[in-house]
């Protein structure tokens, strides 16, 4: 998504980690800074999503849901394309906002997405919900934490991991008019496992583009949309478990 912004797509094969002048252990605390920053803001737009999905929860039947009960309203669908257009906009328009609009734009995002995730309180019950999300959280930190400490180059995996993820929205497609149970699951476990590999990916994406932001007015804006890369990972690994993991009502 932040290709423009990735140092692996224009560096020529020296450490990203370096930068010139600068101490190390100097160095060493604005990573941390950074990297606590991206996480804060993944972490606080997951809670954002979380309070607004239990909120609109009791309400998601009669607004997002047809009368014929078979399917998304008018309303529904508005609501469920809406963050896709969210992130468009904050993708292509980085250059052009500032951090304080591009932050707001991230928190919207985040609680449009509440809106169109409250089906999941109609179709799972509450407790394996909760189950699969602290599930997801584990794994996620277990994956994150991979990314940033490993000394491996995890750059080559983004490209098969993205051709992956437009596979698989490909698959979801024509599922949509086979409706077959089997296409189902095996979409939902190769889900999981590309959105694990793309949790680690993107980590280690983000901290190495720490050497090309520090002490520049895209810093904060990177910032943003690092946490939002992590975001759509952790959201995504989150619903694709939910298929195996969610108890039906």
């Amino acid at each position: 998504m932040q290709n423009q912004f990735d140092p692996r797509t224009t560096t020529g094969g020296f450490d990203p980690a370096v930068s010139v002048g600068v101490p190390r252990a100097a160095r060493d605390a604005g990573l941390r800074s950074y990297m606590l920053s991206v996480y804060n803001y993944m972490a606080s737009g997951v809670a954002l999503t979380g309070i607004v999905s239990l909120l609109f929860a009791p309400y998601a039947r009669e607004v997002l849901i047809n009368a014929n009960g078979t399917g998304l309203s008018g309303l529904g669908w508005l609501i469920t394309f809406s963050p896709l257009a969210f992130v468009f906009a904050m993708s292509f328009g980085i250059n052009r906002m500032s951090t304080a609009t591009l932050q707001l734009m991230f928190f919207a995002f985040a609680a449009v997405m509440g809106l169109s995730m409250s089906t999941i309180f109609i179709v799972y019950t509450g407790v394996s919900i909760a189950q699969t999300f602290f599930a997801v959280t584990a794994a996620f930190l277990g994956l994150s934490l991979y990314g940033y400490t490993t000394k491996k180059d995890l750059s080559g995996f983004g490209t098969f991991l993205i051709m992956g993820v437009i596979g698989l929205l490909v698959a979801m497609v024509i599922n949509m008019f086979l409706r077959s149970p089997a296409m189902y699951y095996a979409i939902s476990a190769i889900g999981v496992l590309l959105f694990a590999g793309l949790t680690a990916y993107d980590t280690q994406k983000i901290k190495s583009m720490y050497a090309y932001v520090a002490g520049t007015d895209m810093m904060g804006k990177t910032a943003i949309m690092g946490a939002l890369n992590l975001y759509l990972d952790f959201i995504n690994m989150f619903q694709f478990l939910l298929s195996f993991m969610g108890d039906r009502r």
